[in-house]
């Protein structure tokens, strides 16, 4: 499967449903489809009745063989892309899907059973979903590997695979889930955004030698890979990825 070359498939709708407030969670049956590492994308093509094509990068949450994956998307207001995929795809709709996509962003659990490098994740809202992939991948292979994720999202409606999480942390490999809500939160939790202050309370130590996998848009992700370097994090120890688009 790592050496699966990406290129472009038919995937079809098996299931859509709502994830979170402003979400959906997409399940694609996708011909020809080789297999996926944990973390990796995949460029999603739509094509108008006249002619016109719109292409998306999407992340993964799901990962291993098979011709089943999962993603999922929030709408962009105003997006052109998003809210299609949102309010009116429907089951049974065809889609062009190019991948598997992405080298770098992405973890494979240890081959041997033994733990691995201790991983830390943090997300800023949709940015979630190639990070539950991993953690997902984690949980699938039971690995001892200490893995940790901080979420930063506006208010608990808008949190993405909910349930997904809470296994996670109820699961046999070690993983510890720590939510920050800048909006509104649960009764007696507190409401604001990371700090740098913060940041450095929650997630694994430097001196750990963590590989640190930060997603969500360009302002949180380079605010927060810069404070990472600050606490003394290893830049090459840092892996990055932006979303954006409509």
């Amino acid at each position: 499967m790592t050496g699966s070359r990406a290129g472009w498939h038919v995937a079809t709708v098996l299931e859509a449903q709502p994830e979170g407030r402003t979400g959906r969670r997409i399940t694609l049956r996708i011909d020809g489809w080789p297999g996926n590492l944990a973390g990796q994308h995949v460029d999603l093509r739509l094509t108008a009745p006249d002619g016109y094509t719109a292409t998306r990068s999407y992340s993964l949450a799901s990962s291993g063989q098979g011709d089943r994956v999962v993603l999922a998307v929030d709408r962009v207001r105003d997006g052109e892309v998003s809210p299609f995929l949102v309010y009116e795809l429907m089951v049974g709709d065809k889609l062009e899907v190019q991948g598997p996509l992405g080298g770098y962003f992405v973890w494979r659990p240890p081959t041997d059973g033994a733990a691995g490098r201790p991983v830390q994740l943090i997300a800023g809202g949709s940015g979630s979903v190639p990070l539950i992939g991993i953690a997902a991948a984690h949980a699938a292979a039971g690995d001892a590997t200490q893995m940790r994720m901080l979420y930063s999202v506006r208010s608990p409606e808008r949190l993405f695979f909910p349930d997904d999480l809470a296994s996670f942390e109820q699961g046999d490999a070690p993983f510890h889930l720590d939510l920050v809500y800048t909006r509104s939160a649960p009764d007696g939790e507190p409401v604001g955004r990371i700090t740098r202050d913060w940041l450095a309370q929650v997630v694994l130590p430097a001196d750990s030698d963590p590989l640190v996998y930060v997603c969500g848009s360009t302002g949180f992700v380079e605010t927060v890979a810069g404070w990472l370097i600050e606490l003394g994090h290893d830049a090459r120890s840092i892996r990055t990825e932006r979303f954006g688009g409509s």
